[in-house]
């Protein structure tokens, strides 16, 4: 899937250097900025292409240079490097949607323009009532003016336990150009395509606002940009919010959003972990292993970012009223993973990725003393990706 080319320069010492820096840069032989060929729009139907900016008001036409540096991405509305972790709460068509974003520990060098790009890998896990819906591992690079440019993901939706597709996956150099996530210095009018490979994917954000305030998980964000996306086909055109320190902050809405509840380090709190969050933990634990079908299970005198706190109310209210003995394990279960979502403000992520895993693990067991099969390879599949965080070295 990944094809890294070197680059060949076969010429002398100052006149390679000097090849090799115009083609980084962005530029062409003649000293001109060089531009990014664009797809030809003919997937796209028409009322789509009628939607679709003037080359005027496009930021991302002139091809990115990138350094050395290029993983290092610290725009402040999309600061990746930044990102360790992350959790998204939400609805997809009026069904409870949860995500967890995770910075990998292993970045990726892709060719493209005739250059070798680092990338940083990024990874995107929702669960959808509860369950494995769609794995994304995105890539992104910070040019030398400060935008971000993604390139690519490796997409996955999961019915049942199995890949049902992998609709959405491009690498750029493979399948088309990278495309700008995020401009460095965005502005009202400026418009953008996020994805540009039409009949895969794509995607056109013009921004509307800048320097907003929203309410972030622990308190007023400033410096907020709002944008609206054009979709590939054009049947909706979805609201995005993006944050300082957050990155994309809120998309959607209706029955279908999706909104960051909590990203560490910007929510991470130094204080000691409350012992009510440990105790609870605990106490689902206990229930999800075969114990008291319906323990006295109360929050307990601690308070977190309303999204999740609001999660974890909801998980103990539906144990407190489980009658049989299997929802009880699963709302126990979504009690369990609740407080973990909580504690990631207190303990680094790979802690709480370790304890996922234990958890996960439990789930299993319970799924397979069911009988369940669907659900035993959800659970084994979701094992998979959360042991991939926790995995080390350079790629």
């Amino acid at each position: 899937m990944k094809r890294p080319r070197k680059l060949v320069v076969v010429a002398s010492g100052a006149a390679a250097a000097l090849a090799m820096t115009l083609v980084a840069c962005g530029e062409s032989r003649s000293g001109h900025p060089s531009l990014i060929p664009q797809p030809p729009l003919t997937a796209l139907n028409s009322r789509t292409r009628r939607r679709l900016a003037a080359a005027s008001e496009r930021v991302d036409l002139v091809a990115p240079s990138f350094s050395s540096e290029s993983v290092k991405i610290t725009n402040p509305l999309f600061p990746v490097s930044n990102l360790r972790s992350g959790i998204l709460v939400g609805r997809l068509d009026g069904v409870p949607w949860r995500a967890e974003t995770t910075l990998l520990p292993r970045t990726e060098t892709i060719s493209w323009n005739g250059v070798r790009v680092r990338t940083l890998r990024s990874q995107f896990v929702a669960y959808l009532g509860g369950r494995i819906f769609e794995v994304a591992v995105d890539r992104y690079a910070q040019a030398i003016d400060g935008s971000v440019w993604y390139f690519g993901e490796d997409a996955y939706t999961y019915d049942r336990g199995r890949v049902a597709d992998t609709e959405g996956t491009w690498l750029a150099g493979r399948n088309g150009p990278p495309a700008m996530i995020m401009p460095a210095h965005p502005r009202v009018g400026d418009v953008y395509r996020t994805e540009n490979i039409p009949g895969l994917v794509f995607e056109q954000v013009t921004v509307e606002k800048t320097n907003g305030a929203v309410t972030g998980p622990t308190g007023l964000v400033r410096g907020a940009m709002v944008g609206r996306e054009l979709h590939m086909d054009e049947v909706r055109l979805e609201r995005k919010v993006f944050a300082p320190g957050y990155g994309e902050f809120f998309s959607g809405g209706g029955t279908t959003f999706e909104a960051t509840a909590l990203v560490v380090p910007a929510d991470s709190v130094s204080a000691p972990m409350p012992a009510a969050l440990k105790t609870l933990y605990e106490s689902a634990v206990a229930v999800l292993g075969g114990g008291p079908r319906r323990p006295r299970i109360r929050r307990g005198p601690f308070d977190g970012p309303p999204r999740l706190i609001a999660q974890l109310d909801r998980a103990i209210a539906t144990l407190a009223r489980a009658q049989a003995k299997r929802a009880a394990q699963r709302a126990a279960f979504d009690v369990a993973n609740a407080t973990l979502d909580l504690e990631l403000q207190y303990r680094p992520p790979t802690t709480i990725d370790a304890a996922r895993l234990r958890l996960w693990a439990l789930r299993v067991a319970d799924d397979a003393r069911a009988g369940d099969r669907p659900d035993v390879r959800g659970d084994i599949v979701t094992l998979g990706w959360i042991r991939d965080r926790l995995r080390t070295g350079a790629r």
